[in-house]
């Protein structure tokens, strides 16, 4: 595998960090608050802490301390679905909308650095090969070979 595929991916995660430190900053929020902020706001349906763990690869305790302030600076709610004490459902607040907003544009300003140049025809070709190797390296985590 040539060496552009690892620049990629350690250039992209500079880049990234580029447009979220700042909002980091202002906010007060550390980059994993800030994630999981993004993650429920462009996720819906994913809206669990086992959600988040699983699919952003992070671990339980962190995920679970980011949540708890989150929840303390009042832009997350936990509720709990009828019948199952256990399952804790996150909702974002209206104090995390101009927050989340930001983010959001942020993320566009990330993509469209990323995805510049592009055909749209290659666009869709990159997620089908990102899908794939994901799938790949899932299978591996679990032991499929």
């Amino acid at each position: 595998m040539p060496n552009h595929f690892w620049d990629s991916v350690s250039l992209s995660k500079r880049l990234y960090a580029k447009w979220m430190t700042p909002l980091s900053k202002q906010y007060q929020l550390t980059r994993m608050e800030l994630d999981i902020l993004l993650f429920l706001a462009n996720n819906p349906g994913y809206d669990t802490a086992a959600d988040i763990i699983h699919t952003r690869q992070l671990t339980k305790s962190h995920v679970s301390s980011s949540v708890d302030r989150l929840v303390s600076l009042g832009y997350l709610e936990r509720t709990y679905q009828p019948g199952n004490s256990k399952l804790i459902h996150l909702s974002i607040l209206p104090a995390a909308a101009p927050l989340v907003e930001a983010g959001r544009f942020a993320q566009q300003q990330f993509y469209q650095a990323l995805f510049r140049g592009f055909t749209p025809e290659e666009r869709k070709s990159l997620e089908y090969l990102s899908k794939k190797i994901g799938e790949n390296l899932r299978d591996a985590l679990e032991g499929a070979q």
